[in-house]
């Protein structure tokens, strides 16, 4: 290449990675691309030197440091308020992480089932009950995880417009002034909700944290609104986002989706390949803290380093005819979730709500089908996390 990649792209068709990144996929596992300010940065694209890398303590998820790579100039403007979990490193991180860990083990999610499947029903007898034609993000998609969120931190979910709302500007807003405010309205919410469960506490996970880690001081307030607002936002934001672009895309596979349809067993591999084939969350970052050897290449301190999650997760070497949605494919050790000890904190609770959302979507409503021309229906541009922006269907 004589001139690198700008990063990140739109993409032209919804599961697809951009058509611009096809260099990117030739130019495995690490290659050079430019950012939106003119800055060029390390990506990495092959999935063993991912996992390798993101592992590698020697690059810094902390977003106050010097030179941390910016994708976009949302994540610019709130530079100075670095999030909990994502962008901090040990020992705060895994302080943080330890503290919200037996609230998402295994165990605890498959606990939680009985009462996803509850909100599930509820929400498609509300589908059937008002009749076709739906917008089945509004309808389904966004309500199944805000929901469960809600549930599981113990926030009102009577607040949901509120806190959906600012969840959207925050990572789409039109302007800078829209992010700023967006992210000072929810610190407000929040701040104000942890004053009122300290004076009359709940059972939330929340109120866990009020009572065993801010009361005795191993959480400060502003912490506590930190790891909230980070829980609250990618614990709906994202797997909404998988709900219905999975659902656009096992429609336009009508082969597949007959299998399942004909074997609901197999959804739970069908999941995941959906989490590997979708890659919505693209472009996690880091910053070099030390020179990195990587296949011949330096990565030096002080750069920057994109994770390009749509292209690892077809890396060739690794899934074989990797633009094929196959569920059958023996290798799953995708990136989706990230990796090391940065990996999604909540990814059980993801796919439980997948697997229940997905699993009985299909089975309640069996002529499911596009209400509008595929190429007409809107998605997300590729500067956020990727997904529909509605989705109308009828049945």
């Amino acid at each position: 290449m004589t001139e690198p990649v700008t990063f990140p792209q739109d993409r032209t068709c919804p599961y697809q990675p951009p058509d611009g990144y096809g260099p990117l996929r030739a130019n495995r596992p690490l290659t050079r691309v430019s950012l939106y300010d003119g800055r060029e940065v390390w990506v990495v694209t092959g999935l063993t030197a991912a996992r390798e890398l993101l592992a590698d303590p020697r690059l810094s998820s902390d977003r106050e440091r010097d030179g941390f790579p910016m994708p976009n100039p949302r994540f610019a403007a709130l530079s100075n308020r670095r999030p909990a979990l994502l962008g901090v490193d040990d020992p705060v991180h895994n302080t943080q992480r330890r503290m919200l860990i037996p609230s998402f083990t295994v165990k605890r999610i498959e606990a939680l089932r009985s009462r996803i499947q509850e909100i599930v029903d509820r929400l498609l007898d509300a589908m059937e009950t008002q009749g076709p034609p739906a917008d089945l993000v509004s309808a389904f998609a966004l309500p199944v995880p805000s929901m469960v969120i809600s549930a599981l931190l113990g926030v009102p979910y009577a607040d949901h417009a509120f806190f959906e709302e600012q969840a959207r500007l925050l990572l789409r807003g039109p302007d800078l002034a829209d992010v700023e405010k967006a992210r000072d309205r929810l610190d407000a919410y929040l701040g104000d909700l942890i004053d009122r469960k300290q004076r009359d506490p709940g059972d939330g996970l929340l109120d866990e944290l009020i009572q065993r880690r801010l009361t005795d001081g191993e959480l400060d307030r502003e912490e506590l609104i930190g790891l909230s607002t980070i829980l609250l936002i990618a614990g709906h934001e994202t797997t909404s986002n998988m709900i219905s672009l999975g659902t656009f895309t096992l429609l336009r596979h009508p082969e597949q989706l007959a299998e399942l349809r004909a074997e609901d067993s197999l959804m739970s591999a069908a999941v995941e390949e959906l989490l590997r084939y979708l890659s919505i969350a693209e472009g996690m970052l880091r910053l070099a803290t030390e020179d990195i050897e990587v296949d011949g290449a330096t990565i030096r301190a002080g750069e920057g380093v994109v994770f390009s999650t749509s292209v690892i997760n077809r890396d060739t070497d690794v899934f074989p005819e990797p633009d094929a949605l196959d569920w059958h494919r023996p290798n799953r050790h995708h990136v989706a979730f990230g990796f090391g000890v940065h990996q999604c904190l909540g990814q059980n609770l993801a796919r439980a709500e997948m697997d229940i959302a997905l699993r009985t979507l299909f089975r309640r409503l069996p002529g499911l089908r596009l209400a509008a021309p595929p190429d007409e229906i809107p998605f997300k541009p590729g500067n956020t996390i990727q997904g529909m922006l509605e989705l109308p269907v009828s049945w």
